[in-house]
């Protein structure tokens, strides 16, 4: 980790997964675990839900998170390796993670709030599409969308859930935020927009009692929503750490080209 002390101290995290859980063990006898609080970078032991569990459990720590893939996918995750693993996490290149803050008010004026790294998304519950209003920095840009959902993600979560659901990956350093619509029904040919980073939304369930609408950050999720804030939120960081040469930048970029 350049600029930072030699890093010595872990500790262990792992999913609910035996491979997981076996490996989280075997790590840390081999290399010791000093827990949360004395431990210089955690390390996270699963696939990229568990990643994102990780994250947000763990933010408050302060403490870099390096992920080590035992789960399926492992998009946010390096390589599984027993061997060598101080020196790649001190190699390690670090990628700061700001997420999306979602303030959802739902039919009864109860106000929901959570942070999103991935993505805020809006989902139809029952058999009708929803019907949504959107606005960005206090202009309405698109009165009415009919589709099931809709969702704003980071560049992070650009190869995730939005990639899904045909919207654009996006380079991480772009400073920018996509909104993309999930089976868009009218206008039937919006493909969404790509939105500064300071840009703030919202989104307005219209029909709410005939089309019941569910807001989701991440994990967390608000249903019979009314009306959704999002915005990036500047002041919560995270550090997640990648081996060297497997940036998360670079991850990304890759998924541009990949078949």
């Amino acid at each position: 980790m350049k600029n930072k002390p030699f890093v010595t101290r872990l500790t262990f995290v792992a999913s609910s997964r035996p491979e997981a859980m076996e490996a989280r063990d075997k790590l840390a006898k081999r290399y010791g675990d000093a827990g949360i609080d004395d431990a210089q970078v955690i390390v996270a032991l699963g696939g990229d839900g568990f990643m994102l569990e990780t994250v947000h459990g763990l933010m408050a720590s302060g403490k870099p998170i390096y992920g080590m893939n035992k789960g399926s996918v492992g998009f946010l995750m390096n390589e599984f390796v027993d061997d060598d693993l101080l020196s790649r996490i001190n190699a390690a290149e670090q990628a700061e993670i700001h997420p999306l803050r979602m303030q959802a008010v739902d039919v009864d004026g109860v106000m929901h709030e959570a942070l999103a790294f991935n993505e805020v998304s809006l989902l139809r519950t029952t058999r009708q599409a929803a019907k949504l209003r959107i606005s960005v920095d206090g202009k309405v840009r698109l009165p009415e969308l009919i589709c099931d959902g809709a969702l704003i993600s980071t560049p992070m979560g650009s190869t995730a859930y939005n990639l899904s659901a045909h919207g654009p990956i996006i380079p991480l350093d772009s400073k920018i935020l996509a909104l993309t619509p999930i089976s868009a029904f009218r206008p039937r040919r919006w493909r969404g927009a790509l939105l500064a980073q300071a840009a703030r939304l919202r989104l307005e369930v219209l029909e709410a009692p005939k089309r019941p609408v569910s807001a989701v950050a991440d994990n967390f999720e608000a249903p019979n929503v009314l009306e959704v804030y999002i915005a990036e939120d500047r002041d919560v960081a995270v550090c997640m750490l990648f081996d060297a040469g497997r940036s998360l930048g670079e991850r990304v970029l890759a998924e541009q080209f990949s078949a």
